[in-house]
């Protein structure tokens, strides 16, 4: 499986624009999180993983407390997930998912951002069967059978472990991410994880190359510039 999806991760960020815009997209997740499972982040425990994934990614307290301070409150906008699916730059899959309150706006921005860059958005499914829905935890080490062990014992179900550049790499169905993540603090303390995802990870990758690495690069910065997108999945690998 290889820890290519790091980099399209950083890429992703990188090209996410603004750190205003950064922290708009997380005040918005945390705030839905809250309001939908609750402000208290030791009972809901998607809204720890966020506050931790927000923190990690250096978002400022206040945007976090604000987030929760409005879910608190019970006002404010109603938010749905949308999700769309098609075929990017070079022919790559790619999966955005948004958060919105307008979905005939998003839609025609998510679909602007295929058009103007020649690529095609499909239907719900069009991509995602090719993708894994996986949790991802990554941490130094260099014994990944002794951490497979750790799992077992804690009844995790876990799809592959991979040992690389001493990094032990962990990934397991998105719905074991909590248990994958108590079962490692509980056998080794409190632990300092250099991934800390639940993401899709594409069963195959398709290169881009030649004229098609600056039309990607373009369609990167239009989904990212939407207000409405928190996250672009895809399979390329941009062959600069």
């Amino acid at each position: 499986m290889g820890r290519k999806f790091e980099v399209r991760k950083v890429a992703m960020a990188k090209t996410a624009g603004q750190k205003t815009k950064v922290y708009s997209k997380y005040g918005k997740e945390i705030y839905v999180v809250a309001k939908n499972g609750g402000t208290d982040p030791q009972a809901n425990l998607s809204l720890r993983r966020l506050i931790d994934k927000a923190k990690k990614d250096q978002v400022p307290s206040h945007v976090i407390d604000k987030a929760i301070e409005k879910a608190e409150g019970g006002a404010g906008e109603d938010f749905t997930v949308a999700r769309y699916e098609g075929f990017g730059p070079g022919n790559c899959m790619v999966i955005v998912d948004c958060l919105t309150d307008n979905n005939n706006r998003t839609i025609t921005d998510v679909r602007n951002c295929f058009t103007k860059t020649n690529s095609k958005i499909g239907s719900p499914g069009t991509v995602s069967h090719m993708f894994d829905h996986q949790a991802v935890l990554a941490f130094k080490g260099d014994d990944e059978d002794a951490v497979l062990e750790v799992l077992m014992e804690a009844d995790v179900d876990v799809a592959d472990i991979e040992c690389e550049d001493g990094v032990v790499t962990v990934f397991a169905p998105n719905t074991e991410y909590f248990k994958v993540k108590t079962a490692l603090n509980d056998a080794y303390g409190e632990m300092e994880f250099d991934v800390d995802e639940i993401t899709f990870i594409p069963q195959t990758h398709v290169d881009v190359a030649g004229d098609d690495v600056e039309v990607f690069d373009k369609f990167m910065d239009m989904l990212n510039d939407c207000d409405d997108v928190q996250d672009v999945y895809h399979n390329a690998e941009v062959q600069r």
